[in-house]
């Protein structure tokens, strides 16, 4: 309590509290995006090791840190209801530090993606101007329940993976690297929609139309089902289309136990929602690797 107070009276964010901001949990998606890129680009690792750790760094701590503290920092009055108990509405990252930070991890951004390349840095501005677009007014996409989370998932799972593989192969990736990226990106619109499900009391008192909101936890729920499952289907029949049936069956059979938790999901939508994301969402990056691996060998 004694630092905690310490930094409290001098106006500084606690370090603690820093860390919490740009939320660890969230960097995961984006850095296993990015290495499904690099594997599913074909080209070799020799001499590309700067920029597959720089990569990963960017896709992670820096740029999705940096998102996750715009998002903070735009929704402190939101979750001033919903999370009080978070750093800026609680006061352990005090004034505008949390803008600060934002603005400074932006840059921070953009540095280390020039230091991959015009395809890199390329890739760094539309994912920080994403970001921005996402929380700050006067876009902030993220009031809808489908553009909001439409642009997250591209952003999380689309962006990078096209980016690795653009990266470690010098040029722009194939046709079927781009089309699976993308279906895994529009899949993630799912995922996005049930993290919405912890904030909806506070989205209807500020006007946030997130699907649990507008539509009600059980529709938002089925919504968020469909979405996450039929982009996978196409994966099983484009992989089979390009004779990797192996991959195929492993995509699908991923996709099948996805469904099955699904089923629990739509029980209690509300109660389910964390214990599908912990679930579920392992299966599905499971299967993005899977199709990596597949378009791999494509090439």
């Amino acid at each position: 309590m004694a630092i905690t107070d310490s930094y409290s009276n001098r106006g500084l964010p606690e370090p603690a509290a820093m860390l919490r901001l740009i939320k660890p949990i969230t960097w995961f998606p984006p850095m296993w995006a990015y290495v499904c890129g690099l594997i599913s680009s074909g080209a070799g690792t020799s001499g590309q090791w700067t920029y597959i750790i720089l990569g990963v760094l960017l896709a992670g701590p820096i740029v999705c840190g940096m998102s996750q503290a715009a998002n903070d920092w735009c929704d402190r009055h939101v979750d001033a209801i919903n999370e009080p108990e978070r750093p800026i509405p609680s006061g352990r990252i005090p004034g505008r530090w949390g803008l600060w930070i934002a603005m400074a991890m932006s840059v921070l951004s953009l540095i280390v993606g020039s230091m991959l390349g015009s395809w890199g840095l390329g890739a760094t501005v539309l994912g920080v101007a994403a970001a921005w677009a996402y929380s700050a007014e006067p876009v902030r996409l993220k009031t809808s329940g489908w553009w909001g989370p439409g642009l997250v998932g591209l952003s999380y799972e689309t962006l990078p993976w096209f980016t690795g593989a653009a990266v470690l192969a010098a040029g722009a990736p194939s046709w079927q690297i781009v089309t699976i990226a993308l279906l895994y990106g529009i899949g993630a619109h799912g995922i996005m929609t049930l993290n919405d499900f912890k904030a909806v009391a506070g989205d209807r008192q500020m006007g946030i139309r997130s699907l649990p909101a507008t539509l009600g936890p059980h529709r938002a729920a089925r919504v968020a089902c469909w979405i996450m499952a039929v982009p996978q289907a196409i994966v099983v029949t484009l992989l089979t289309l390009w004779d990797k049936p192996l991959h195929a069956i492993a995509v699908l059979t991923l996709l099948a136990l996805q469904i099955a938790a699904m089923r629990k999901l739509l029980r209690d939508p509300l109660a389910n929602a964390p214990w599908y994301q912990g679930t579920g969402i392992i299966l599905y990056v499971s299967g993005m690797m899977v199709a990596a691996f597949a378009l791999r060998g494509l090439l």
